[in-house]
């Protein structure tokens, strides 16, 4: 196998970046795209010359390496378990389920049928991601002692209100959190370890057309005895830059963007720039990073070797939001390793419009 067979289902915003990276990739051809909304099919379709869809069913019927799955949360896991008992590889954008349950099944299906699966957290891929990561692994910050991460975002409701599934328990799985938040939270659980508790509240005061949180904050503490901040809001002024700090006994290190500022034992600052291999082919908030994963998971399947952030490394991320979730819509403080209640489902935060 020399080069990869792969489609794209899913045709929205995102799917620009999976496209461009297939695109420029030497690794792999796009052979078909997929999209229920018919237009947006045909519009990639042409833009990149090849054949469209409107079922993915049609598409797992072609003979195909791997399938990109850019669709709405909730349809994630019934595309990827019908691929992989197809033997079709699997990269899914995140969140990869709104439900762990769904995400213990994909992992399973994976494991049991030896079909690599994968999950989009590109953001590991960022040099100043990869650079804090080495720096605590060796000590460099002494003992960790906290780590505080804030996403203030701006979504107008035409963001809502023109999407037929976001701002839905149900269909999006939930709001800051899991949709803008999730990718900050991956980095925070890679970076510190794993969490032992948490305590978290959720709120709607900006989006009075949907049930889901526009607002939440959590506090955590990990296995290794650190204290833990989270803020994420959908309702700033505009999309300010993520933040993550990592605070220990000698020092910090703090993510902004793509870039990091690390401090250790009074020392001048060390300031990490964004690679310049790396180049923005979306939205600058999404990070650089996306064409970085993409090939690691092709270089994978070539060369049949293990995809690094694959089912259960896409899961972690999960638990913490669902645990947020479920703390948040309780009361509760709640302990890991969290097992969600079949058929958990917050109650609405607003009466929503899409109800």
């Amino acid at each position: 196998m020399d080069v990869l067979k792969v489609a794209v289902i899913g045709c929205g915003g995102i799917s620009n970046v999976h496209l461009d990276s297939i695109n420029s990739s030497k690794q792999a051809r796009l052979i078909a795209v997929c999209d229920i909304d018919q237009e947006r099919a045909k519009e990639k379709a042409k833009m990149y010359q090849v054949p469209y869809y409107f079922d993915y069913r049609q598409v797992l019927d072609l003979e195909l390496d791997a399938v990109h799955i850019c669709t709405s949360h909730y349809t994630h896991v019934e595309i990827a378990l019908a691929a992989i008992r197809k033997g079709i590889a699997v990269l899914t954008e995140k969140p990869m389920a709104t439900k762990l349950v769904d995400a213990d099944a994909m992992i399973a299906a994976a494991k049991d049928s030896q079909v690599p699966l994968g999950v989009i957290f590109q953001n590991r891929y960022n040099h100043s991601s990869i650079v804090v990561k080495d720096i605590v692994e060796t000590s460099q910050l002494g003992k960790l002692l906290g780590c505080r991460m804030a996403v203030h975002w701006f979504r107008n409701d035409a963001y809502y209100d023109t999407s037929d599934w976001r701002g839905s328990w149900i269909t999006e799985g939930g709001g800051a959190l899991i949709n803008q938040s999730i990718h900050t939270v991956d980095l925070m659980q890679w970076i510190m370890g794993d969490v032992e508790s948490l305590q978290a509240s959720i709120a709607n005061r900006g989006h009075r057309s949907i049930e889901v949180e526009d607002v939440v904050e959590a506090s955590l503490r990990f296995k290794n005895g650190a204290v833990g901040s989270l803020y994420a809001t959908t309702c700033y002024s505009y999309n300010a830059d993520i933040l993550l700090e990592i605070h220990g006994e000698l020092g910090v290190a703090i993510i902004e963007a793509d870039q990091a500022v690390i401090r250790i034992n009074g020392e001048p600052a060390k300031i990490i720039q964004p690679s310049k291999d790396n180049q923005f082919l979306g939205k600058s908030y999404w990070g650089a990073s996306h064409g970085t994963q993409i090939t690691k998971f092709y270089t994978s399947l070539l060369t049949k070797s293990p995809v690094e952030i694959d089912g259960k490394a896409g899961r972690k991320a999960l638990e913490i939001v669902k645990a947020i979730y479920y703390s948040g819509d309780t009361g509760q403080a709640v302990t890991f390793p969290y097992q969600e209640d079949l058929g958990f489902l917050p109650n609405p935060l607003t009466p929503s419009r899409k109800a």
